[in-house]
């Protein structure tokens, strides 16, 4: 999820809004037909060209539609297609969600905050979520006229400081209920897909309102349990979900009706009247007994959480520089009181990958035998840089010998470096891997490693040169002038070698250099397609220095050609040999 920062919602009443110069400001407009939604109206707009829809009279409105439409056109090279509220890739692998930020709740919210409760949520969660405003998404109600200027309110941070504040039994509650609906109400195709797991949540949100928490105790988590199915059973008999902080929103409409109520309903009854047995028995005998789930091995669920890991490490944005030492601060104090072996796993790569940013924002050592304070810090952030996976760190290291001059080293840290780049190293920041990826990684490690050793044993991911690095070869700077840059290890590390040979004026090795990171972007092994562009750009600077400027031109064509992450500095090269 992508919060726009550019224009923010803001309260309803207008007179409570201190208007500043050049600034772009929206009012919320709550929908009394659809409570669950708003308008976005402007009553200031500033020097971003935002293209609104008048909707009557005189006042301007900022549309679902063109807000989708515009966010498609900057990301016009992915490829992306709209699935509900979010703009997904061609192969639905992931969704990215564009939203506005509202800094207060709306006033259909407010009774909310004062209803009658029990005991959960306490009201320091109730203060805070009141003080966490809400999101705006992009998608108007599924039924009615003017959808395109409605904007759904979203609570999901409200919603996350809920579950955070939920007990152990509460959670495993939750659980239970999204097994139930996946492995039980799900592979009824008369029901599928009629529920979702927002809609249970929602039950165990008010079932956990209305009862005392002494409820929510382990052995009474099946009767926790029952009582979220008799809301359920409530709720689709009269085809109505109160929304959690807007009960006149029901959310509901346009999914579940008296045409579709009757049969989910039974469903819902076999699951509650077949007691406990029955609930374990369907549970893990689903799937028509193809899949058990008892019999998951242990090897399986670290390759597919090692994985999920991959996937998300991969976006892993750096952080502000100058809170580098903070956020290692950080992770440090959370390593001394965290038990989690997947947990210390994921802060110990991030503290590595942090090292990696650190050590490319320090000026470098003029000297060798001077500022050995300096040699020594540079060292101690590249060493646990080395920590991520099997090989970037370990090309940042080259990089530094490069720079500083000691071009043998940076030669057999390069070998090093391509002898581990083999056919079964699994890529981190892959959108989705498959049985093959699986094979490898589970014939390279297993789970009684930790996931770092597991990283550095089978995992390689790209080296990312932020902008303005120090650790970048001079002949690279243009690359990160404006912008970080993220090169593929094999690419690099070829491009290394050829720079080390050239600085020699060794010209039979520099010419094998060329040739072998030329075959490596032929044959695209180790390379991601959104770093193909910048790939092919780096090739073409090697042709470049080497003399052959036509061969250069035509590889930062290419690079512009490439249709995801085309890499910006490769119009600005081509540029340049134009006006040679």
């Amino acid at each position: 999820m992508y919060v726009a920062n550019e224009v923010h919602g803001d309260i309803e009443n207008v007179r409570n809004i201190k208007l500043k110069e050049q600034s772009t400001i929206l009012v919320m407009e709550t929908s009394i037909e659809h409570p669950g939604f708003t308008r976005l109206r402007f009553i200031a707009i500033g020097e971003t060209e935002i293209v609104f829809v008048t909707n009557t009279g005189k006042d301007l409105y900022f549309s679902v539609n063109v807000f989708l439409d515009t966010v498609k056109s900057i990301l016009g090279n992915f490829n992306l297609s709209q699935h509900g509220p979010c703009l997904s890739d061609p192969n639905q692998t992931f969704d990215l969600a564009f939203c506005l930020r509202s800094k207060y709740i709306p006033n259909n919210v407010i009774p909310w905050a004062m209803r009658h409760r029990k005991q959960w949520p306490p009201n320091f969660v109730i203060d805070k979520i009141k003080n966490s405003g809400c999101l705006l998404v992009p998608i108007g109600p599924k039924i009615g006229s003017g959808c395109n200027l409605l904007w759904r309110i979203s609570f999901s941070v409200a919603e996350k400081l809920l579950v955070h504040s939920f007990n152990f039994t509460q959670l495993l509650c939750y659980g239970l209920l999204k097994l139930t609906l996946k492995r039980i109400v799900n592979t009824n195709e008369n029901v599928k897909d009629l529920l979702c797991s927002y809609f249970l949540k929602t039950a165990l949100f008010w079932v956990s309102e209305e009862v005392n928490l002494e409820m929510f105790q382990l052995p009474k988590l099946y009767i926790c349990f029952s009582l979220c199915l008799d809301k359920l059973l409530l709720w689709v008999n009269s085809c109505y979900c109160p929304n959690f902080f807007i009960p006149e929103h029901n959310m509901f409409l346009g999914k579940i009706d008296q045409s579709n109520n009757k049969i989910l309903l039974s469903v819902i009854k076999s699951i509650k009247y077949g007691g406990i047995g029955g609930l374990m028995t369907n549970l893990v005998s689903a799937d028509n007994g193809n899949h058990r789930l008892l019999r998951i091995k242990d090897e399986t669920s670290f390759i597919m959480l090692d994985f999920l890991f991959y996937r998300i490490c991969g976006s892993y944005m750096a952080p502000i520089y100058s809170r580098f030492y903070e956020v290692l601060a950080f992770i440090e104090s959370l390593l001394m009181y965290e038990q989690s072996a997947c947990i210390i796993g994921v802060c110990n790569h991030y503290k590595a990958r942090i090292n990696q940013f650190a050590a490319q924002i320090r000026p470098l050592p003029t000297t060798v035998n001077k500022e050995y304070y300096m040699h020594k810090r540079y060292h101690r952030h590249l060493q646990d840089g080395t920590m991520t996976d099997a090989v970037s760190g370990w090309l940042l290291y080259a990089s530094y010998y490069y720079v500083t001059g000691q071009h043998k080293v940076t030669l057999e840290l390069t070998d090093y470096i391509l002898s581990r780049c083999t056919p079964d190293m699994i890529p981190i920041g892959c959108n989705e891997y498959d049985e093959c990826d699986a094979y490898y990684y589970r014939k390279n490690v297993h789970s009684t490693l930790t996931l770092i050793e597991r990283m550095k044993m089978a995992a390689e991911e790209s080296v990312c040169y932020m902008q303005h690095s120090s650790l970048i070869p001079g002949e690279l700077q243009l690359e990160v002038q404006d912008r970080d840059i993220d090169i593929p290890v094999i690419v690099m590390s070829h491009s290394l070698r050829f720079l080390c040979y050239h600085h020699f004026g060794d010209r039979s090795n520099k010419k094998q250099a060329l040739r072998d990171l030329h075959l490596t972007l032929e044959d695209q092994h180790n390379i991601l397609p959104g770093k193909l562009s910048e790939s092919f750009t780096i090739l073409g600077v090697c042709y470049e220095i080497s003399g052959d400027r036509d061969k250069a031109f035509q590889l930062y064509d290419k690079a512009l050609q490439c249709v995801v992450c085309v890499c910006v500095t490769a119009e600005k090269r081509k540029s340049k040999l134009l006006e040679i």
